[in-house]
């Protein structure tokens, strides 16, 4: 770490550096009540092939504080910016990282005119334009919509503090009589962050008193008088899904202020985002930074970037989603869906004419489309499967686990060869698929969504379904436990159970007992049944579609599928009865 001073309007301020002397320079700015050190993960990874900046901004750390709250004002704030950017980079624009009031105070300086000259991208984490804010909250009174009443209630809870910060003896007095000492046992038990070396920092009663200026010298002004501060300088905009403080709905219209506008997200809070996914920031910084250096952009980069469409981070519009089993049925009809919506598909099967003729289909709504041959069952096939999705298209949005056969016959009559037929596909299958791509998703830390198939047989016993509806049943507990385990990364599982649908899957179905001319006798019989019911597999398409806008958990699909979930919850001994009796 080589450490300088730089003095901006006559306050002394503590500036780290580390990494690669020749890299891209990236500047990260702290909030409050933080120093430097709250970037300790983030600049370490930055740092493999970064040049990485950060100081302690006035008041904070090791720097010094101006005399009275005025010296906190964003203008201030923003000239030391750009001294530090003077001081150690004066020849080449950087790129700024900013969270919190450090990101409030990189506004102020990515809207100055000089910016375009200084600074050549900027990432914002949790910390608006306190100009745009005042913006959008007159938008807001002066189109008082439900939803606009709704937005700005919502804010005003997440902002209860800051009318505690005006107070004039509250604050100060709580920081030092107790909150200071107890803040990392605070965010430990609001966000799981544990403390470390640096974090809390010892001079935090300090800091977080001096730092209550930022918020009086600035709050009021901007919010009652805001400027119109545009930039033309790319920006990143990256949302933290479980902020307590920043509500999503703040950026709405940010494009009107910054129309080269990327958006991303991160399932993280406040503070969890930089000490617990320090190596996510860091990746979606080396990207963006990456895209504006060498114009190198990634799938997840370029599905970030604003086009002219609604706010907000669309499930399918130039997303990424993987379908299994997508040779017919409900797999391919789904990869079609999922095209019609915006979303590039990637298909597999094991047969690869047919998944390769879905992909022809998929890329008539002009999205790409890959076919590969993959068996489900084999666990090692999936995770190369996964790996080469990841290398060659990213890691996907969307994943859904739908290959599956199906078998009829009673627990006594169904052999150990059929027993392992069925659960290698129906349930090993979804478990291989699950652990490759969720384990991706997890790692990425932007969210996603898995998808399995299980079946109104999960949960409607039939004597001649034993060894599907037990598959079926797995798939459905498996899916409740990995939505529990992946609700920290931002990542959901819907759990969609079709009835009665008129696909393939009655051709390959195989019945135990029966002999080869009674197998094929009793195919025929039950695919002139699906087809009489005749429920299309571009309905259970639309309802995954569905599930996944509206994050929906267990999606029965047809209505003998939604009168079997209520009646199995309600009387459940009722279902016994009938499966008894041989209805089901």
């Amino acid at each position: 770490m080589r450490t300088r001073t730089v003095v901006s309007g006559g306050v002394a301020l503590a500036v780290y550096e580390q990494g690669a002397v020749d890299g891209p320079l990236v500047l990260l700015v702290h909030g409050y009540p933080d120093t430097h050190h709250v970037w300790d993960d983030v600049a370490a990874e930055l740092a493999r092939d970064h040049r990485v900046v950060r100081y302690d901004v006035r008041g904070a750390g090791a720097s010094g504080a101006p005399g009275n709250r005025y010296g906190y004002r964003l203008e201030q704030l923003a000239a030391d910016l750009f001294a530090v950017l003077d001081a150690v980079s004066p020849d080449r624009p950087a790129h700024v990282l900013a969270h919190d009031w450090g990101s409030i105070q990189a506004w102020e300086a990515v809207t100055d005119r000089a910016a375009p000259r200084r600074i050549a991208s900027y990432t914002s984490i949790s910390g608006p334009c306190l100009d745009h804010v005042g913006h959008w909250a007159r938008s807001r009174f002066a189109r008082p919509t439900p939803r606009h009443l709704r937005q700005l209630a919502a804010q005003s809870v997440r902002s209860w503090y800051i009318t505690v910060f005006h107070l004039p003896v509250l604050a100060p007095a709580t920081w030092r009589l107790g909150l200071a000492g107890r803040w990392g046992r605070v965010l430990a038990r609001a966000e799981g962050i544990q403390p470390r070396a640096g974090h809390p920092q010892p001079t935090l009663a300090d800091d977080a008193v001096r730092g209550i200026g930022l918020y009086r010298a600035n709050m009021l002004p901007r919010m009652l008088l805001p400027g119109r501060r545009e930039t033309t300088v790319p920006v990143q905009l990256i949302t933290l899904t479980d902020d307590p403080y920043v509500g999503a709905a703040l950026s709405e219209g940010l494009e009107r202020w910054a129309p080269r506008l990327w958006r991303r997200s991160i399932a993280a809070g406040h503070w969890s985002a930089l000490l617990e996914k320090g190596e996510t920031v860091a990746r979606m910084t080396r990207e963006f930074v990456g895209y504006v250096e060498h114009r190198a952009s990634t799938p997840s980069l370029e599905a970030a970037r604003h086009r002219e469409r609604p706010v907000g981070r669309d499930p399918f519009v130039g997303r990424l989603a993987v379908v299994t089993g997508a040779g017919g049925g409900i797999g391919r009809a789904t990869a079609v869906a999922f095209a019609e919506q915006g979303a590039d598909v990637v298909v597999c099967d094991i047969d690869l004419r047919a998944a390769a003729r879905t992909a022809e289909l998929a890329r008539l709504y002009g999205r790409s489309a890959h076919a590969y041959r993959v068996d489900v069952a084999d666990g090692a096939a999936m995770d190369a499967f996964a790996a080469e999705v990841a290398r060659d298209h990213g890691v996907p949005d969307i994943v859904v686990n739908n290959a599956g056969v199906g078998h009829s016959g009673t627990f006594l009559a169904t052999t150990n060869a059929e027993w392992k037929r069925v659960l290698d596909v129906n349930l090993w299958g979804v478990i291989h698929g699950c652990r490759a791509f969720g384990q991706l998703l997890a790692e990425r830390g932007e969210g996603g969504h898995i998808v399995n198939l299980a079946s109104a047989a999960a949960y409607t016993p039939a004597k001649m379904l034993a060894a599907y509806a037990t598959s079926k049943a797995a798939v459905a507990m498996l899916s409740d436990c990995l939505r529990a385990e992946l609700a920290g990364s931002g990542v959901r599982v819907s759990t969609i159970c079709p009835g009665i649908v008129n696909t393939g899957i009655t051709r390959t179905t195989t019945f135990s007992g029966v002999s080869e001319v009674e197998q094929s006798a009793r195919r025929e019989r039950f695919s002139n049944l699906y087809a009489r019911r005749n429920y299309p597999p571009e309905k259970v398409a639309d309802q995954i579609v569905r599930a996944i806008r509206r994050g929906r958990a267990v999606v029965p699909v047809t209505p003998e599928a939604r009168v079997g979930w209520w009646m199995s919850r309600l009387s459940p001994g009722a279902m016994r009865v009938l499966a008894r009796a041989g209805v089901g």
